[in-house]
């Protein structure tokens, strides 16, 4: 049998930077492995998710849009291209720059890694009541809204 001070929580256990933490490498966890379990990741969904928000854009705005860098906006449009996911075409205001669009082929692995990613908020959130999902969400977007302002 444990001695109780090694069956008790230690104090930094409760921190919420350490919860946040915590969570937020389970959280990547599951999606990683959703995402992986279709042979795509984090980046291609939120490229192909920009997109059929958005519509056609230039890399650069693509980049602003969904977060990514535009070293790895380069390599994801590369490997969704390569899989006839997206297209690439000359901006005809400008013939330096691509306009990158999505493909049918893209909406329906877009709608693919939705399902997945549904599953995994599921899997995530499976201890909390629909109202406490509600609450964390609006608890974390304001927490995530006042670091972004400051």
């Amino acid at each position: 049998m444990e001695p109780a001070e090694e069956r008790t929580q230690p104090g930094w256990a409760r921190l919420p930077s350490w919860l946040l933490t915590q969570t937020a490498a389970q959280a990547h966890r599951l999606v990683g492995e959703g995402f992986a379990a279709v042979d795509a990741r984090g980046f291609h969904y939120r490229l192909l998710a920009t997109l059929a928000e958005h519509g056609p854009a230039s890399q650069a705005a693509l980049g602003r849009r969904s977060g990514i860098h535009l070293s790895d906006m380069v390599a994801t449009v590369n490997e969704l291209a390569d899989r006839g996911q997206v297209e690439r075409a000359p901006d005809p205001s400008d013939r330096r720059r691509n306009i990158v669009s999505l493909t049918a082929a893209g909406e329906r692995q877009l709608r693919l890694l939705e399902k997945h990613l549904a599953a995994t908020q599921e899997a995530l959130l499976a201890p909390l009541t629909p109202e406490e999902r509600q609450q964390l969400i609006d608890l974390l977007s304001r927490l995530l809204d006042h670091h972004d302002r400051a």
